[in-house]
């Protein structure tokens, strides 16, 4: 990284802000993927424990459309998608990614029994562990210090939006307060978290866009996930849809909302994804979404043609 003054621009190799693929490299000196993972939980906010009906945006799979099949086991699972990446990145290292539904809901047995033996994997240098901040008992955070201690982890955490308003309208089930705490308590345990934000959301605004970003940016999360709000079939976002509670934002449009999103972050946090996906079949809009690198393209663009990267408009210098 380069860049000494908000007048120099930030470098993370040869992009404009703090990417994955730049940290992994750095971290463990060669490419490393995740290895996308469905261990067969469900949700509290789907079985009735919290709420019923799951986040209006959540697919049937829980947000693991492209995770391994909930029928193999998971080391047959890991094997299936490492291979599968091994053809693009064959002296690539591992991150098993615990990604669909939540991942830390289930008694510290049962997660130490899933956890373990994709830690074991050869090749496998680390864990990220997709979870809600309403899932993490104190029993469930001393094994996740104890495993931080042993392997590189990162807990990743569906803060979506700061609007309490919003939160409701796509059911979230948990406010802004508990995200908060639940940070508090893993980085007190030196736990590495990354917040997912949507842009898009039913009813949000610009402003308030940009305002959970801007919350994100002070918090002591170590990394973002930015996703583009992608309206799946068979999601009960589809009824908001129908009723007009939805407008899907532009290409132009979400370019222009990222480039200011990366401005008002801090350098030091890991951008772990700058859009969102969603399988071509189940998918109703925005279209354009599908083109993903045409949208990763445009935003490097849009930062070259602003003069701009991460960190430039962050408050905290």
């Amino acid at each position: 990284m380069i860049g000494t003054d908000r007048q120099t621009p930030l470098l993370w190799a040869d992009k404009r802000f703090h990417t994955w693929n730049y940290e992994m490299r750095e971290t463990f000196g060669t490419k490393t993927f995740k290895v996308m993972l469905d261990a067969g939980f469900t949700c509290p906010n789907r079985d009735g424990s919290i709420a019923a009906g799951g986040c209006t945006f959540c697919s049937t799979r829980g947000s693991g459309d492209f995770a391994g099949s909930r029928r193999d086991d998971l080391v047959s699972q890991f094997n299936d998608i490492r291979d599968r990446q091994h053809l693009k990145w064959p002296e690539a290292k591992y991150i098993g990614y615990f990604q669909a539904y939540t991942n830390t809901y289930a008694p510290v047995e049962t997660l130490r029994e899933y956890y373990e033996v994709i830690v074991q994997q050869p090749g496998v240098v680390g864990l990220s562990i997709a979870t809600r901040p309403d899932c993490l008992p104190d029993d469930v955070v001393d094994y996740l210090a104890e495993l931080n201690e042993r392997t590189y982890l990162w807990v990743e955490m569906g803060l979506q939006t700061i609007h309490e308003s919003t939160s409701q309208l796509i059911n979230r089930a948990h406010d802004t307060d508990c995200f908060i705490d639940a940070v508090t308590r893993l980085r007190a345990r030196g736990i590495r978290v990354c917040a997912h934000i949507i842009h898009g959301l039913p009813g949000e605004s610009r402003e308030m866009m940009l305002e959970t970003v801007q919350a994100v940016a002070g918090m002591d999360v170590q990394g973002i996930k930015i996703h583009l709000l992608h309206l799946m079939r068979k999601t009960p976002m589809v009824r908001q849809w129908r009723d007009g509670l939805l407008r899907f934002l532009d290409q132009d449009e979400y370019v222009s909302l990222v480039v200011d999103s990366l401005e008002m972050l801090p350098p030091g946090m890991i951008v772990h994804r700058l859009t969102g996906d969603a399988p071509r079949d189940l998918l109703i809009g925005p279209m354009w979404s599908l083109k993903k690198w045409e949208v990763l393209n445009a935003i490097d663009a849009e930062l070259v043609r602003r003069d701009s990267w991460q960190g430039k408009a962050w408050k905290g210098r």
